[in-house]
């Protein structure tokens, strides 16, 4: 693999419900050059949010699809990931779990493939590259 990038819960559920960026993703999933990250607690995310919308099944569904994708590695959180995230996060204007996908991508010197709008700014304050969809 040549090239590394993480996805944030948005890039998973604009797959998921074919909305802007959909392509693009796809695209990365499917292109055998590129390494895919997911922290664990974005994958938490898109269950809670699938669920929530969807029902059980359908969050089940989704999750066991996700862990099909050969190019995507969903990642353990352990302490020092967990911290370096609640420092991202105590400058404010994110959610705690767009914390962690960013984290991840300042780790993995990766850019992180997202749509959200409270990432973009916080983004290149930390030094992440975004991939916008």
């Amino acid at each position: 693999m040549n090239r590394k990038v993480v996805f944030d819960a948005y890039a998973i559920l604009a797959l998921i419900e074919n909305d802007t960026g959909a392509q693009t993703v796809a695209d990365m999933l499917a292109d055998k050059e590129i390494a895919i990250f997911l922290s664990v607690i974005n994958f938490g995310e898109i269950y809670y949010i699938i669920l929530r919308r969807n029902g059980e099944q359908a969050a089940e569904e989704v999750i066991q699809s996700i862990l099909l994708e050969e190019s995507l590695t969903i990642v353990e959180m352990p302490w020092p990931r967990v911290k370096e995230a609640a420092r991202i996060k105590s400058r404010g204007g994110l959610s705690y779990a767009d914390a962690f996908a960013l984290s991840l991508a300042k780790e993995l010197y990766a850019p992180l493939v997202t749509g959200d709008p409270e990432i973009r700014s916080l983004a290149q304050h930390i030094g992440v590259e975004i991939i916008w969809l």
